[in-house]
């Protein structure tokens, strides 16, 4: 008889923690109430999940062909939210270095970490553009793999 022990990845956490802010938000605006009346709460404001993205590069060509200039086609993309509506882009800058910008949105902090068994590291970058490095788990060395950004 095979016993599996299921473990919470790194990625799995991130995916939760950016689920979980999202569904406070989407608590806070139905209960926020003002005079009386029920305000929505602004989707780019502070607390609130500004941004996520989950970059998995062409299916059929994979991450690393993701070229030097910016892009924003879906194919790219798992999955993509920017608070205002703006569109997301992402371009290679080096061997396992991606640099990402969410068009229009005011965050400055984002948390980032590889798919699988990876890490990642995120710089912000004048602009608007957060710089990922993406590093195989034990390793110092980055690798093209993909990645999630969550912008808070």
């Amino acid at each position: 008889m095979n016993i599996r022990k299921r473990t919470i990845t790194s990625a799995m956490g991130v995916a939760l923690l950016a689920l979980f802010f999202a569904l406070g938000g989407s608590a806070f605006a139905v209960g926020e109430r003002i005079q009386g009346a029920t305000v929505a709460q602004q989707r780019c404001s502070n607390g609130a999940v500004r941004g996520i993205a989950y970059v998995t590069g062409n299916p059929t060509m994979g991450i690393a062909n993701i070229g030097g200039t910016f892009t924003s086609a879906g194919v790219v993309f798992g999955r993509k939210f920017n608070c205002n509506g703006k569109a997301i882009q992402v371009r290679r800058a080096a061997f396992g270095v991606f640099e990402i910008r969410f068009v229009g949105n005011p965050a400055s902090v984002a948390v980032a970490n590889g798919v699988g068994n990876a890490y990642a590291v995120v710089d912000p970058l004048p602009g608007g553009i957060f710089r990922v490095s993406v590093h195989p788990a034990g390793r110092d060395d980055p690798a093209d793999q993909p990645f999630m950004i969550v912008l808070v």
